[in-house]
C-alpha cells in the first residue's frame, strides 16, 4: 500500500488529535509544486532490535509532519459527513516525499554522529537504514496513527519513545526549511513580475535610490505574494464548496418544480411572471455613502487629470535625421557653440520637457561641462519650461567646481527675471561664498535664510563659522557657535577644532581655554590637535609654565606629541630664552623615544640665530639636509638675521636674496624683522630697497622702523648696494 492510499483513510480530525490539539492545515499550493533537490535512494526495511539506539533527548510537535503530508494533497468535501477524498499525481507525490527525505535524511545522519560519536560511517548508514525503512512502511500500511499514539512503542515497537521524537523534531525542521524554500521560490518570481517592475522603475525615476529602493521593492513583491496567496485560498474554497452546491442546485430545482405545479387551478396560465419596471438611473451605494450623484464623477474625471500630471511621460521616440542631430549634439566640445544644433534639434522634434531631460541626462553622462553649458542654455527656452530647481541644480553644480563666476551668473539671471532664490539656492549660496572667503555675501545670503524663517542646518551654520573664522573675525564665530548650541545643535567637531586654531594663532589663550572647554561639553574628548593648539595659545602668548602643563597633559593622555607640538612648546622657551629647559625637554623626549624633525629644527635656528650662535645654527642646517627637506621661508628669515647683525656681507645677500624672490609670502612683522637686521648691520642701502618692496606690498611701516630709516638717510658713507 503506498502513500496515497494511506493518506485517503485518515481525517483531519484524526491529525488534530495526535498532539492533543487542532492544528491549522498547509495550504495545497505551498507544498504541492516543490521538487525534489537531491533524490533518495529507497534503502530496503531492516528490522532490528532498539539495542542498536541510545536516548537522544530532544523535544519536537509530532504532529507537524503529519500536517505537511496531508498537505501535499488537494482535498474536496465530498458529503456532508465530512470524509476527505484526496485525489493527487503520482509524481507530485513521489516529488515531495523525495525532497522530504533526502532532506530527512541528511539532518538524521547529524544527529546520529552527535550522539555515537565512536560509530563509523557504515553503523550509521545501518541506523538510517533501520530509521527510514521503518517510517516508509508504517506510512504504506497505515499504521502511523497507532505508532505515534502509543505510549508503550519501545515495547511493542521496533522504535523506542525517545528515538521516535527524535524523527519527528527532524520532521519538523525539514518541513519548515520547504515551507521556507517554497516561498522563497515564490517571492523571486513576484520580484520579477511587470507590475513590481514598474512600481521599482516609477520609484527611481522620482529619486528613490540605494536600500530604500530596494526595501520598496521587496514590500511590494510580498504584498503581491500574499494576495496571490490569498486568492488561491478563495479559489481552493469554492473548490471545496462546489460539490455541495451543486447539490442544493438540484435540491432547489425540484422545489421550483413541485412549486409550480401546485399553483392556483383559476390562474391564468398564459400568465407572465417577469421584473418590475424601473425608473431613473441605478442607485449604488457603498457603506451608506451615494455613488450614483454628479459629483463623484467630476471628482472621478480630476482624479484623471492629476493622475495624468503626475505619472512620468515618456520622450519620444528619436530616429532619422532628429537622431544623427542628437548624435552631432552629444560629440561637440566644450568650447563649440551648441546653438545652431539645439534650434535644428527642436524644429525636427519639437520637444517637451522630458525629452530634454532625457537630452540632458545622456549629456551629463557623455560630458559634464557640456551638460552644463547647454543646461545654461535651455533656461530660455520655452518648451524647457524652466523651473527655479533647474537654477538652484545650475547653481549647485557651479559651486561644487569652485566656479563663482558661474554660478553668480545664474544667480544674476534669476534676479533679471523676477526669480526669487529658494532655500536651496540660498544654502548653496552660504556653502559657495564661505568657501569661497566672501564674508559679505555669505553673510548676506545667511540672513536671507534667517528672515525666511527657515532654520539652518548645522552644515549651513558650520559654513558660515568657517567664513568667520577666515575672515578672522573669531569673536563673531563663536557667537553663531553659541546659537548652534542654544538651538540644541551640535556643532562639528572640525568647527571647534577651527575656532580653536584661530585663537591659538592669534595668541589668545583665554579664547582657546574658553573653545576647549565648550568642545569637552559637546562631548568631543582632548584630542592631540586640541591640546596643542592650547600649547600654542599659551607660547605665542609667552606663558611657558601653562604652556607645559598642557604639553604634559598630552603625555598623560597617552598621545605621542608630535614634531608641531615640540616646536610650539620650544618656542615658548626660547620667547623667555630659557636655553637650559628647551635642551632639558629635548633630551627628555629623546630619552623617551619621541623624535623631533624639521618643525623644530626651525624654532631651533631661529633661536640660535637670535642668539648669534652661527656654528651651532649652521650644523643645525644639515639636519634639513639629513631629511631631504630644503630650509623653509622663516628659516632664511633666521639666516638673514643672524648674517647681517654678524655683518658677515656674502651670506647676508645670499639669504636676502631668496627673501626677495618670495616676497609675496612676506608678512608685515617679517619685514620689519629683516629691514631692522639690514639696519642693524648696517646695510643702508639694502634696507631702503627692502623698505620700498615692503610698501610695494601695501603694508606701511611702524613708527620706530620710520623713524630708524630716516636716521640712517643722514649718514654720508653708505655701502653700495648689490645688483
Amino acid at each position: 500500500m503506498n502513500l496515497k492510499h494511506f493518506l485517503s483513510r485518515l481525517t483531519i480530525n484524526k491529525v488534530s488529535r495526535l498532539n492533543g490539539r487542532r492544528t491549522p492545515s498547509w495550504n495545497y499550493r505551498e507544498v504541492c509544486t516543490i521538487r525534489c533537490i537531491s533524490p533518495l535512494l529507497y534503502m530496503p526495511e531492516t528490522r532490528k532490535a532498539d539495542s542498536l539506539f541510545g536516548n537522544p533527548k530532544i523535544h519536537m510537535a509530532q504532529s507537524l509532519f503529519y500536517r505537511f503530508i496531508h498537505s501535499g494533497q488537494e482535498t474536496v468535501l465530498s458529503d456532508a459527513k465530512g470524509v476527505v477524498n484526496v485525489s493527487v499525481d503520482t509524481e507530485e507525490d513521489d516529488a515531495v516525499m523525495n525532497e522530504f527525505l533526502s532532506r530527512f535524511v541528511w539532518i538524521m545522519r547529524g544527529k546520529l554522529t552527535e550522539v555515537y560519536t565512536d560509530a563509523d560511517k557504515k553503523e550509521v548508514d545501518a541506523m538510517l537504514h533501520i530509521i527510514v525503512g521503518k517510517v516508509i512502511s508504517e506510512m504504506e500500511e497505515g499504521n502511523i496513527e497507532h505508532f505515534i499514539d502509543s505510549a508503550a512503542a519501545s515495547a511493542s515497537q521496533d522504535f523506542s519513545e525517545d528515538l521516535w521524537r527524535t524523527v519527528w523534531e527532524v520532521s519538523n525542521v525539514v518541513l519548515e526549511d520547504m515551507k521556507k524554500a517554497k516561498k522563497k521560490e515564490k517571492m523571486k518570481s513576484f520580484l520579477q513580475s511587470e507590475e513590481v517592475k514598474d512600481m521599482t522603475r516609477f520609484a527611481g525615476e522620482i529619486g528613490i535610490r540605494g536600500d530604500m529602493l530596494r526595501e520598496l521593492r521587496f514590500k511590494w513583491a510580498r504584498e503581491k505574494l500574499e494576495e496571490s496567496e490569498f486568492y488561491e485560498s478563495l479559489e481552493l474554497m469554492r473548490q471545496e464548496a462546489k460539490e455541495p452546491e451543486a447539490n442544493e442546485n438540484e435540491v432547489e430545482t425540484q422545489i421550483r418544480e413541485v412549486s409550480k405545479n401546485n399553483c392556483v387551478e383559476g390562474e391564468d396560465d398564459t400568465q407572465v411572471v417577469s421584473l418590475p419596471k424601473r425608473s431613473g438611473k441605478i442607485k449604488y451605494q457603498i457603506y451608506g455613502l451615494d455613488l450614483s450623484k454628479q459629483k463623484w464623477a467630476e471628482v472621478a474625471e480630476q482624479i484623471h487629470e492629476i493622475g495624468g500630471s503626475i505619472w512620468p511621460q515618456e520622450p519620444k521616440p528619436i530616429s532619422g535625421k532628429c537622431k544623427s542631430t542628437t548624435e552631432k549634439i552629444l560629440s561637440l566640445q566644450v568650447d563649440d557653440d551648441p546653438s545652431p544644433l539645439i534650434a535644428e534639434w527642436i524644429e525636427l522634434l519639437q520637444p517637451s520637457r522630458v525629452d530634454w531631460i532625457a537630452l540632458l541626462v545622456r549629456l551629463k553622462e557623455k560630458n559634464d561641462q557640456l551638460y552644463l553649458k547647454v543646461a545654461e542654455l535651455l533656461l530660455d527656452e520655452e518648451s524647457f519650461q524652466t523651473t527655479i530647481r533647474d537654477y538652484s541644480q545650475l547653481v549647485d553644480a557651479h559651486a561644487k567646481q569652485n566656479k563663482l563666476d558661474d554660478a553668480e551668473r545664474i544667480i544674476n539671471k534669476m534676479n533679471e527675471k523676477g526669480i526669487v532664490p529658494d532655500i536651496l539656492t540660498k544654502t548653496t549660496m552660504v556653502h559657495m561664498y564661505s568657501k569661497a572667503g566672501n564674508l559679505n555675501l555669505a553673510k548676506e545670503a545667511f540672513e536671507s535664510l534667517r528672515s525666511q524663517g527657515f532654520q539652518p542646518d548645522p552644515k549651513v551654520y558650520n559654513s558660515m563659522i568657517m567664513a568667520y573664522v577666515n575672515a578672522g573675525d573669531r569673536k563673531s564665530g563663536e557667537a553663531l557657535m553659541r546659537d548652534l548650541e542654544a538651538k540644541n545643535f551640535k556643532p562639528s567637531e572640525d568647527t571647534y577644532l577651527a575656532l580653536l586654531r584661530a585663537y591659538a594663532q592669534h595668541a589668545d589663550p583665554t579664547g582657546a581655554s574658553r573653545i576647549s572647554t565648550r568642545m569637552e561639553f559637546a562631548g568631543y574628548q582632548p584630542s592631540l590637535e586640541s591640546c596643542t593648539c592650547l600649547v600654542e595659545a599659551y607660547s605665542r602668548r609667552g606663558y611657558d609654565d601653562q604652556a607645559r602643563k598642557h604639553f604634559d597633559d598630552i603625555i598623560k593622555l597617552g598621545y605621542k606629541p608630535d614634531d608641531k607640538c615640540i616646536a610650539r612648546m620650544i618656542a615658548a622657551y626660547a620667547n623667555k630664552n630659557l636655553l637650559d629647559k628647551g635642551l632639558h625637554l629635548l633630551l627628555q623626549l629623546e630619552k623617551d623615544g619621541i623624535e623631533h624633525s624639521v618643525a623644530t629644527y626651525t624654532v631651533l635656528v631661529d633661536w640660535l640665530a637670535r642668539l648669534q650662535l652661527v656654528d651651532e645654527v649652521e650644523d643645525l642646517l644639515g639636519k634639513f639636509t639629513e631629511k631631504g627637506v630644503s630650509p623653509s621661508l622663516d628659516v632664511h628669515i633666521s639666516l638673514c638675521d643672524m648674517y647681517a647683525r654678524a655683518k658677515e656681507e656674502k651670506k647676508t645677500l645670499q639669504a636676502l636674496g631668496v627673501l626677495e624672490a618670495n616676497k609675496d609670502q612676506l608678512r608685515h612683522e617679517e619685514f620689519e624683522k629683516i629691514i631692522n637686521a639690514l639696519l642693524a648691520g648696517k646695510f643702508w642701502q639694502d634696507a631702503e630697497r627692502f623698505h620700498n618692496l615692503m610698501t610695494a606690498q601695501g603694508f606701511t611701516a611702524s613708527e620706530q622702523l620710520s623713524m630708524t630709516l630716516r636716521a640712517s638717510q643722514t649718514f654720508s658713507l653708505r655701502r653700495p648696494s648689490m645688483k
